[in-house]
This record gives C-alpha cells, sequence and structure tokens, in this order.
C-alpha cells in the first residue's frame, strides 16, 4: 500500500494590528523573495523551495483604492482622510474599499505554479475559505455575479482584490468580523451602487472578534488549499522578527 503524500508545508505569520502601508512593505519584499526563487530554479534547477507565506492582519482605518486609479482624485481622496482614516492608492484589482480595526486581513504571497497555475481557480478558492468560515461561524455566504463574499446576495461580508506577476500572488481579502461599517457609509465600496455591506457580528447578532475568527479562517484555509500550517512568529512591528524569521520564510 503506498504511503499519501505528505500535504505542502505552508507558513503563516500574524503582523497583528498594523498600518496598511507597512504590510504592503512586508507583502512587496515576499514578492521580491519569490521572484529571486523563481531565477534562482531557473539557473540552478529546483533545488530552492518556494517561500510561500501567508500574513494575517487588522489594519489601522484606511481606505485602499484599487488599478482604476483615475475613479478619485485629490479631492475624494482629502475628503476621506478627513474622516480619520489613511488614504492608499494600490496595484490591487477591484475598486475602493475600507480596511480597519475589527477587520481580519489575509494576504496569501504563494506561487500558483505550485498548486495551479490559474488565477480563476485562485479566486474560487479564496472564495472557498471565505464560505466555509462564514459557514462555521453559523453565517450562510455564497458567491454573485459580484466579487466577494455576500450574504442573502445584497450584503458583502467578505472582499477580494489580488494582484498576480509571474503566478505569484499578492493582496489578498478582507473578512468584516467585528467591523465599524459606519466607515464604509463614506464610499461606494468596490464601485456597486445599491448594494449593503455587513459583518459576522451583525449577522450573528453578537460580538464576534478577529481572533475567535482566524483559528476558524486557517483551518479552512488549509483544508481548501490542501496544505498543512506553520505558525511564523512575528515579534516587531513592521518588520519580519529580523533575520531569524526571514531565514524561517526562505529556507
Amino acid at each position: 500500500m503506498s504511503t499519501p503524500a505528505r500535504r505542502k508545508i505552508l507558513q503563516y505569520c500574524n503582523l497583528g494590528r498594523l498600518r496598511y502601508d507597512k504590510a504592503l512593505e512586508i507583502q512587496e519584499q515576499q514578492v521580491q523573495t519569490q521572484l529571486q526563487a523563481l531565477d534562482s530554479r531557473k539557473s540552478d534547477g529546483d533545488s530552492h523551495p518556494s517561500p510561500d507565506v501567508l500574513f494575517l492582519v487588522e489594519h489601522e482605518p484606511v481606505y485602499t483604492a484599487g488599478l482604476r486609479k483615475n475613479e478619485f482624485t485629490e479631492v475624494d481622496e482629502g475628503f476621506l482622510r478627513t474622516k480619520g482614516a489613511d488614504f492608499h492608492r494600490t496595484n490591487r484589482g477591484g475598486l475602493i474599499t475600507f480596511h480597519g480595526p475589527g477587520q481580519l486581513v489575509a494576504y496569501p504571497i504563494l506561487n500558483l505554479q505550485r498548486y495551479k497555475p490559474s488565477v480563476r481557480w485562485y479566486v474560487c478558492q479564496l472564495e472557498e475559505v471565505l464560505i466555509k468560515t462564514c459557514q462555521e461561524l453559523g453565517v450562510e455566504s455564497s458567491r454573485t455575479e459580484n466579487t466577494g463574499i455576500w450574504v442573502e446576495g445584497s450584503r458583502k461580508v467578505a472582499a477580494i482584490g489580488l494582484n498576480c506577476r509571474k503566478y505569484i500572488t499578492s493582496h489578498g481579502v478582507a473578512l468584516n468580523c467585528d467591523t465599524d461599517l459606519t466607515w464604509f457609509g463614506h464610499i461606494v465600496p468596490c464601485g456597486l451602487q445599491g448594494l449593503g455591506v455587513t459583518s459576522l457580528t451583525k449577522e450573528r447578532g453578537k460580538h464576534t472578534p478577529i481572533n475567535s475568527v482566524v483559528p476558524v479562517f486557517l483551518d479552512k484555509f488549509a483544508e481548501v488549499f490542501n496544505v498543512e500550517l506553520e505558525e511564523l512568529p512575528f515579534n516587531e512591528p513592521g518588520a519580519l522578527n529580523d533575520k531569524v524569521a526571514m531565514k524561517a520564510i526562505i529556507h
């Protein structure tokens, strides 16, 4: 009888509460590490393991705009900043959204060549993780013709916005756990008029903090992507535990 193949190891790192620009810097550093790993494999074969890592984070209040940057003027940006949030233009897909306290954000930096080289497949996998997470917590959600995960087809509980370079992924998903939904009232989330935004707390009728959602999310991520998760510590705001942690990721 053959021995079942061991599942891939995926390291994850909980960055805690972090400003968006700091998390973006960490993401970009990891993307560059992935791209360098690709070049290494081209030169000396597949002797270097792909440094895949899943980052979890809770952001300080921030509005982020996707690739269609012309949708938002400096006046729009200034208005949103007066509300007490930061503002960033990014290279992810999608339009404007909000990230902030009470929202679980996940940034998988993966080489899809190790899974399936298909962005469409990847989006479907992320959707499945979110749907299963919500379901485990007693909230029924689903896909619709609009991006993201929806409750009863009209209330968005999770957003998806991605970037993919040479099948290296960045950015990711945002799940409203106990988010203050009034922040979304200053924008048209993801450019979708007439549709609402919700949270797990609102749908469940009881306080649902991020720390109660993280274990469920990680379990569903491991299940859907068929990986074994190993925690990578993060001890220093804005940086990955210096050289020790980066060595753990790379090797």
